[in-house]
């Protein structure tokens, strides 16, 4: 495999942060940009951070660059957004349809983003709705190779503290051990591993749409 450059949104999230490690540790690739809004600390000779206004079409598309692989792991929650549906939105749908319409266009040839288990955008639920219809639109975008990750709750450590989330995660860890069968696609999952399996899946350099959800992810992760 020849080297290659990555950009990643959402960098500063937990699975964003994750791959963005994993990649600059890869020598599979030589250039690794991240697009953010605000300065962050990471540095490394392979690391290219691009502050960019999402909102602006023109600065996403240079900002964007070239280069082969998307990895897409924004997402936010609602009390970040205060409740603000539209702005959930806006975060959640626009800023990674646009990475994938705009990556497109550029000519990079792989797409992979961090979705839900359960997304279906006939889902009464806000969340999984807006997941399923993001979901459909990036699979119409006519990637080479689209990766869609659905895991359920994720573990590991964030940059922002989620009481709730803390709390549940021994008890999640235990409720996961009992599900079987078609429930395992439920069980929580490490970020790190759903990281490693969106790093290991771009590699494989395969043409087509693929879904993972638990096994899938737990699979690819250790290959």
């Amino acid at each position: 495999m020849q080297q290659q450059t990555a950009v990643v949104i959402g960098a500063t999230g937990m699975i964003g942060n994750l791959v963005t490690q994993q990649l600059l540790n890869d020598d599979a690739f030589n250039k690794v940009r991240i697009l953010v809004r605000k300065p962050v600390l990471l540095q490394h000779p392979k690391l290219e951070t691009v502050l960019v206004n999402f909102a602006d079409m023109n600065d996403y598309k240079n900002k964007l660059g070239n280069g082969d692989y998307i990895f897409s792991c924004i997402g936010t929650t609602q009390k970040n957004v205060k409740g603000d549906n539209q702005l959930y939105r806006t975060i959640d749908y626009d800023i990674p349809f646009h990475a994938a319409t705009l990556g497109k266009e550029a000519g990079f040839q792989s797409f992979s983003m961090v979705s839900s288990v359960g997304a279906n955008k006939a889902s009464p639920n806000f969340y999984l709705r807006l997941k399923g219809e993001l979901e459909e639109a990036v699979a119409a975008v006519g990637f080479n190779g689209l990766h869609i990750f659905r895991p359920s709750m994720l573990l590991g450590n964030r940059n922002e503290y989620r009481f709730g989330e803390n709390v549940l995660q021994g008890t999640l860890k235990t409720f996961s051990s009992l599900l079987f069968g078609s429930f395992n696609k439920y069980k929580a999952i490490e970020g790190s591993t759903v990281a490693t399996a969106m790093v290991n899946a771009a590699k494989q350099n395969a043409e087509g749409k693929f879904f993972y959800e638990y096994d899938a992810i737990e699979l690819l992760a250790k290959s």
